[in-house]
């Protein structure tokens, strides 16, 4: 199937601002992009692109004062498959996991694995290792946690979430991760584009997705605890630590975001 995703954002800057922004297709989805999703801006400034610590194509520019519109429209093809499982994938001793991977067994800005360990334990420790107890994580965080845009925060942190039980997808996300980590499985956060196809109308306005990887089995595999079954038309934008090291666009100076649209449309 092919997929049409981009977005528009407009926002007001009252003086010459630096952004960074966290934008487009994951080079690991290079192959399947059929029209790039590329970062374009009115008025046309200049934009440097370059590689992150994690690997993820970053955009920087210096936004004039006034009225900026950041967009993208592009194509991508896509398997049309659910997200696969593989429920024989293996937890790993952590003195067998890669080194690239024990970063993500580390407390980080959003999520607080020295304050959620004994919970963790409390919780998980008697699901089976492996593919079975990232999916207890998941289905404990997708029941615990209440949905609803009004309780976005951009500071709320894994253990908040925990406390409060109610967020948006970056918290779910979160509080997965942190309960990963807590029981010695490597987890990292993930942002990007996810589609409404197969799932019941109406569909909400579209939005950038949270979620976030698991490594098993020799592997990184996709979870998602907001929405707990497989999803089509995932695609991913950026990867990091937790939402502190992807953000969508980080701003350095006053601003105004005026509107913001995302779309993840199937092409027929």
């Amino acid at each position: 199937m092919k997929i049409n995703v981009g977005f528009e954002m407009l926002y007001d800057f009252p003086q010459p601002t630096p952004v960074i922004m966290v934008l487009g297709t994951h080079i690991s989805r290079a192959s399947d992009i059929i029209v790039p999703d590329s970062l374009t801006t009115e008025p046309a400034v200049p934009i440097t692109r370059y590689r992150d610590s994690f690997g993820n194509w970053c955009s920087r520019i210096v936004a004039p004062a006034g009225r900026m519109r950041f967009a993208a429209d592009g194509c991508v093809r896509d398997s049309g498959l659910p997200d696969p499982a593989f429920p024989s994938a293996v937890q790993h001793a952590v003195q067998d996991l890669p080194a690239d991977t024990l970063l993500y067994l580390l407390g980080s800005r959003y999520c607080e694995t020295d304050r959620l360990s004994d919970i963790a334990w409390t919780l998980f420790q008697n699901t089976p290792p492996g593919w079975a107890r990232v999916q207890a994580i998941c289905e404990f965080v997708h029941h615990h946690i209440s949905f609803g845009y009004e309780h976005a925060s951009s500071s709320k942190t894994a253990l908040e979430a925990y406390h409060e039980g109610k967020g948006v997808c970056r918290d779910y996300a979160h509080l997965a991760i942190a309960f990963c980590r807590c029981m010695n499985i490597p987890a990292r956060y993930c942002t990007g584009y996810l589609s409404d196809v197969s799932t019941p109308k109406p569909w909400a306005a579209g939005d950038f997705a949270g979620w976030f990887e698991a490594y098993l089995g020799g592997r990184w595999h996709t979870f998602d605890p907001r929405n707990f079954v497989p999803r089509i038309g995932r695609i991913l934008i950026a990867h990091g630590r937790d939402a502190a090291d992807v953000p969508i666009t980080q701003t350095f100076g006053q601003n105004s975001l005026v509107s913001f649209r995302v779309w993840t449309d199937e092409i027929a």
